[in-house]
């Protein structure tokens, strides 16, 4: 049985919002602009824990070579939209 499930990037970007509360326990504002490396002081450990939670939730693989070009929530928010479109 395949799913047929369609993420818009409003979901998207809450679901990755509120996975980067529990990285930061709610001390810094986080939307849009936020830079995942800049603003949120994540290191690799806690980056490649995201990304396995964003795999996992939009049954996505994000490929290693995408990520030097995701610098903010927006950034990754829609790159997950387009793997989740081309499924």
């Amino acid at each position: 049985m395949t799913r047929n499930i369609t993420f818009e990037y409003p979901q998207i970007l809450a679901e990755i919002c509120g996975e980067l509360v529990s990285f930061t326990h709610g001390r810094v504002g986080i939307d849009e602009d936020t830079e995942l490396l800049g603003d949120l002081n994540l290191d690799s450990l806690q980056v490649m824990n995201l990304l396995l939670h964003v795999e996992d939730r939009f049954d996505i693989s994000i490929p290693v070579s995408i990520l030097p070009d995701v610098k903010t929530v927006k950034d990754l928010a829609l790159r997950i939209e387009i793997l989740a479109r081309e499924g």
